[in-house]
């Protein structure tokens, strides 16, 4: 797989993101098939692979860390602190925590869970208003001194509060949400991105599944899966945003190529320095999802999508209210 850079750090062009081996989208799979599902991935040409200690909580590391200790000199390993987690009991709190005594404690702890000595990119996992950036900033400045931590990434922030971040300590990349339904990155952080050579990584390029093409809205969706409480995932919004999903269909088919492979494919034709992460549970979706990087999407093709996009309106807010609260800050 060709790579791409994320500010200074080279990763492969499409990344892993394995959120999906937590209990968010329904009961964990067995974790001897999850460890081989990861190690599949890196077979298949993915270095880029992300986790966070909120996914578990903690759990997610564990797994990540133990799946890719054989192969640590051939990946770079992504996580994530902010959450308001009990570092000793692993109970959450309400909201946000990125005090600088709380994010020390954090790498040291992931690092245990991931059995490695240094984290390659450590992102802000949400902005905590009550903390200022410049502090937070400052905080992973030493931490990289210190060996601890290679690259500071920040997820779901506004393109001011990266900017005064940058300010104090480069940011090599930044994380949202980012996909053919969800563009508010589009406004002012992706350009502020190619500005300031800051590398951007979607996550939930596929639209947490329903960019696929496999999920419509007679699907069901158990209680224990967070898409059963998000808006968008109502039967009424899945129905009333089929045309984006028949519009894939429709490019795919010319292309020779599935609908995730375009959706993917279109944010690979974005920009440069944009590295989606998808997350799966299944080794043959990962090779299906990987093949986005061989379809081409001309500039014709890319208008084609734009022109029928405009005309559509997307139903149904992207995360719940009380989740949504914290993006853009």
């Amino acid at each position: 797989m060709k790579h791409r850079n994320l500010g200074s750090l080279a990763v492969s062009e499409i990344g892993f993101g394995t959120m999906s081996f937590a209990s968010a989208y329904g009961t964990a799979p067995d974790r001897a098939e999850a460890i081989r599902v990861i190690r599949g991935a890196h077979d298949l040409g993915v270095t880029l692979f992300d986790t966070a200690e909120a996914y578990g909580p903690w759990t997610n590391e564990e797994l990540v860390g133990e799946a890719l200790r054989p192969i640590r000199d051939q990946v770079i390993i992504a996580t994530k602190f902010g959450f308001n987690i009990d570092q000793g009991t692993g109970q959450r709190g309400a909201g946000v925590n990125s005090r600088p005594e709380q994010v020390r404690q954090v790498v040291d702890n992931s690092l245990k869970r991931l059995g490695i000595e240094t984290i390659d990119l450590l992102y802000q996992h949400r902005v905590d208003p009550s903390v200022p950036i410049e502090d937070v900033a400052g905080v992973v400045k030493e931490l990289v001194l210190a060996g601890k931590v290679r690259h500071f990434g920040m997820s779901e922030a506004a393109a001011s509060t990266i900017r005064r971040a940058h300010t104090v300590h480069p940011v090599t990349a930044v994380q949202s949400e980012y996909s053919l339904w969800t563009r508010d990155p589009e406004a002012e952080v992706l350009p502020l991105c190619a500005e300031l050579g800051i590398g951007f990584v979607p996550w939930s390029p596929l639209g947490a599944g329903y960019l696929t093409g496999k999920i419509d809205a007679a699907t069901p969706i158990d209680s224990t899966d967070f898409r059963a409480h998000s808006p968008r995932f109502t039967a009424e919004a899945r129905a009333a945003n089929q045309a984006l999903v028949d519009l894939l269909k429709r490019i795919a088919a010319v292309k020779g190529a599935t609908p995730a492979q375009v959706a993917l494919a279109w944010l690979l034709a974005r920009a440069p320095f944009i590295v989606p992460i998808f997350g799966t549970r299944r080794l043959d979706r990962i090779e299906e999802n990987l093949g986005a990087a061989s379809v081409t999407l001309a500039a014709a093709d890319m208008e084609e999508i734009e022109t029928a996009f405009r005309a559509m309106e997307i139903k149904g807010e992207r995360l719940p209210p009380h989740v949504l609260q914290l993006s853009y800050r």
